[in-house]
């Protein structure tokens, strides 16, 4: 089993930064990757960025720039500082592990970019 707490969600005006944290517990060896994807109401799930275990990052071209993915192994803990927010930024924020074929999720942070 697996479990993904997230956190550094919130609400942050246009151009400003956030920085997103999710720690992974439980049987987390042979970890593959760990992401962030990111959904609005009505619409599905998106990737955002992820990072392999051999240091390999994706980024989606909406943020490209503008985030950075980032991982401490020792702590099996991955981050996503958010600058230049904006406004289609808002999102739930979720975290993944892939390991051994499986994706497991947290259970989201809010990220609300308005005036």
């Amino acid at each position: 089993q697996v479990q993904l707490v997230e956190s550094g969600g919130g609400l942050v005006q246009p151009g400003g930064s956030l920085r997103l944290s999710c720690a992974a517990s439980g049987s987390i060896f042979s970890i593959y990757a760990m992401g962030w994807y990111r959904q609005t109401p009505g619409k599905q799930r998106e990737l955002v960025a992820a990072i392999t275990n051999n240091g390999r990052i994706n980024y989606a071209e909406s943020v490209k720039g503008r985030f950075t993915i980032s991982r401490e192994n020792g702590k099996n803990t991955v981050y996503l500082q958010m600058n230049s927010l904006k406004t289609e930024d808002t999102a739930v924020y979720y975290c993944d592990l892939l390991r051994g074929g499986t994706v497991y999720w947290g259970q989201g942070t809010q990220v609300t970019v308005s005036s």
